[in-house]
């Protein structure tokens, strides 16, 4: 993936006929790369603009300007922002997100197989025994029962919801995925198995991460790569080991001593 000046600007509306009176650059510029099978760690404050970038990235939320080049295995090396329809839904079976809050990203009136299942169905991956089997599989990969798939998400807790989360994004083999801040709204003695997990499926499967957080103890634990953003930019990209040891940016510096 290689991200080259992305820009995402929401309008501040005012007034009766709700004009546009300024913009809200949450994206200002990002460039950067990630290479096949490598984890770089996105981190900054809440606000700075990293959850953000993750959907623009996907286009999620369409993008203001810049490009973003991907390999795909069927469609070659594209640049996202101009793919149209059709080619975007052939896009999406390479490019997964798993979401930050295990609660509000999993539908409650949908059970396990419903859930996992859907991106196997919307792009006519599998369906009827084949996706009944294919979805125990994907729940015995992230450290679930398969006979789990007829249960609602209330059954669960937050970090087996996690798990069913990442199962999801794994149904369609995709190549690359976006985790934004998949451990954050977990017990510190689940966030380790979760790391653990996307690290042992990142081996297993080849994935390519970028992951983003704000706990740079989590970072350095899963990052091969960092880059620090700050209110829309990117300030420092570094090697993991190194960012840690030698800091450039004030920023990254009241960061790790934060």
């Amino acid at each position: 993936l290689e991200v080259r000046n992305l820009k995402k600007h929401f309008p501040i509306k005012r007034g009766f006929f709700s004009r546009t009176v300024g913009q809200v650059k949450a994206v200002d510029g990002v460039s950067f790369y990630i290479r096949q099978g490598e984890t770089l760690g996105l981190v900054g404050e809440s606000g700075c603009g990293k959850t953000t970038t993750g959907r623009v990235i996907l286009r999620a939320i369409e993008p203001t300007s810049g490009e973003v080049f991907f390999v795909d295995p069927k469609l070659g090396r594209v640049n996202i922002p101009d793919l149209d329809p059709q080619q975007l839904k052939q896009l999406r079976v390479s490019m997964q997100m798993i979401f930050q809050d295990p609660y509000s990203s999993l539908n409650p009136r949908m059970t396990l197989l419903e859930i996992v299942g859907e991106p196997l169905l919307v792009n006519h991956l599998a369906k009827g025994k084949e996706l009944e089997d294919r979805v125990a599989h994907l729940l015995r990969v992230v450290g679930l029962r398969g006979e789990y798939m007829i249960r609602y998400p209330h059954a669960f807790s937050g970090g087996q919801r996690q798990r069913i989360g990442i199962a999801r994004a794994l149904a369609p083999n995709p190549r690359f995925i976006v985790c934004d801040e998949p451990v954050s709204a977990l017990d510190v003695s689940v966030q380790a198995q979760i790391l653990n997990l996307l690290q042992d499926l990142q081996a297993q499967f080849g994935l390519t991460y970028l992951f983003i957080a704000h706990d740079l103890s989590v970072i350095e634990h899963i990052s091969d790569r960092v880059a620090v953003m700050y209110v829309g930019k990117l300030v420092e990209s570094a090697l993991t080991e190194e960012l840690f040891v030698n800091p450039r940016h004030p920023y990254t510096e009241a960061l790790l001593s934060a």
